[in-house]
C-alpha cells in the first residue's frame, strides 16, 4: 500500500464506476481515454487490487472496487472542501432547467449579489430528471425543480431546500374560448388535451404533475410530440398541434398566445433547489441563503387558502438538507 494516493486516480476511479463505461468517463473528466485508462491502472498497481472487471460489452466493479466507492467519494468530497475554505473554489455549475423559467434565475442572480467572488455559472438542461444523472456524475453541482418528481434512488443520492409553490398556468392560443379570462378554472378545461411534456426523457417529473392534477378532471395529457429543443422549435411544434401547454405563472407567451393563472384551486408547483449529497462549495452555501431569503421576501412558501400539491409532494418535502 503506498503512502500517498493521488487524488487525480481516484477521480479517474470514481468516474468509470459511476459511468460504467471508459469512453463516457473520459468525455465527463475532458481527458483522452488512454490516459484515463492509465491512471486506472495505476491506481490498482498501487493498491495491489484489481478495481474493474473489463470485457468487449461492459465494465463492472470489483468487489474491491465496490469497498473503494465511498471511500474515494469521501475523500474528493473532503478534498473539494478543503479548498473551497481557502478560496480556491471550481466554478459552481447550476442548471435553470429552461430560460423561460424565472426560480432558478432570481436565485442565481441574487447568490451572485451575495458572493460575488464565486464563479456560478448557469447551465440549461430543460429537467430535474435528466439534471439530475448529471448531478451524481458531476457535470452539474445544483439545479431546481420537483424533488418529489424523481425516482426513490435518485432522490436517496441528492439534497434539497424547498424555494417555492410556483402557481401553475396555462398557455393557450389567442383565438381560444377560455383565452378572454383573468385566470382560467381547472374545470373549465374538462374535455381539453394538454401538452405537458409527455415523452421528454429529461422531464417526467412535470409530466407526472400534470397526470396527478388532470386525474379525474376530464382533462387528457397530449401524446407525446417530436423533442424541440429550443424556442422556436417548441413555438413551431406547439403551433402545430394546437393545444394548451401547462407552465407556471411567469412563462413567457408566445407569440399568438396567452398565458393565464389557473384556479379552482390554485395549483403549485413546489420548485426545490437540488445538489449532490456531500458537496461542499462556498457558492452553493450562497444559493442556499439567496433561495431562502427570496422565499421569505416574496413568499414563496406561502400557500394560498385553495393551494393544491400532490399528497406525495407533502410527504417528500417535510424532509429536506
Amino acid at each position: 500500500m503506498p503512502a500517498h494516493l493521488d487524488p487525480r486516480l481516484l477521480l479517474a476511479f470514481v468516474a468509470v464506476a459511476e459511468e460504467l463505461h471508459f469512453t463516457r468517463a473520459a468525455a465527463r473528466l475532458y481527458v483522452a481515454q488512454q490516459a484515463l485508462s492509465r491512471d486506472v491502472r495505476r491506481l490498482e498497481r498501487e493498491l495491489g487490487a484489481d478495481l474493474f472487471v473489463r470485457s468487449t460489452r461492459q465494465v463492472t466493479l470489483t468487489p474491491d472496487g465496490e469497498r473503494l466507492l465511498p471511500y474515494a467519494r469521501r475523500v474528493l468530497e473532503a478534498q473539494d472542501a478543503l479548498l473551497s475554505a481557502f478560496g480556491q473554489a471550481r466554478p459552481l455549475l447550476v442548471d435553470l432547467n429552461s430560460p423561460g423559467l424565472v426560480t432558478g434565475r432570481r436565485v442565481l442572480y441574487r447568490a451572485r449579489e451575495l458572493a460575488p467572488e464565486q464563479e456560478i455559472m448557469a447551465r440549461f438542461e430543460s429537467g430535474l430528471t435528466y439534471a439530475a444523472a448529471e448531478l451524481l456524475a458531476g457535470r452539474l453541482d445544483a439545479s431546481f425543480g420537483r424533488f418529489a418528481g424523481l425516482e426513490p434512488g435518485l432522490r436517496a443520492r441528492l439534497a434539497h431546500q424547498l424555494v417555492r409553490f410556483e402557481p401553475m398556468a396555462i398557455v393557450l392560443p389567442r383565438e381560444h374560448p377560455l383565452a378572454s379570462l383573468p385566470s382560467v378554472p381547472l374545470d373549465a378545461l374538462a374535455g381539453e388535451t394538454v401538452y405537458a411534456g409527455a415523452g421528454n426523457p429529461r422531464t417526467p417529473e412535470w409530466t407526472d404533475l400534470a397526470h396527478r392534477l388532470f386525474d379525474g378532471r376530464g382533462i387528457k395529457v397530449a401524446p407525446p410530440a417530436p423533442l424541440a429543443v429550443g424556442e422556436e422549435e417548441f413555438q413551431r411544434i406547439i403551433a402545430k398541434t394546437g393545444h394548451p401547454v401547462l407552465a407556471v405563472v411567469g412563462f413567457p407567451a408566445l407569440p399568438g398566445t396567452v398565458v393565464r393563472p389557473l384556479a379552482d384551486p390554485v395549483p403549485l408547483s413546489p420548485v426545490s433547489l437540488v445538489w449532490r449529497r456531500g458537496l461542499a462549495h462556498p457558492a452553493l452555501d450562497a444559493l442556499r441563503r439567496a433561495a431562502a431569503e427570496l422565499a421569505a421576501a416574496h413568499g414563496w412558501l406561502r400557500r394560498p387558502v385553495q393551494g393544491w400539491i400532490p399528497a406525495v409532494d407533502e410527504t417528500v418535502n417535510s424532509v429536506q438538507g
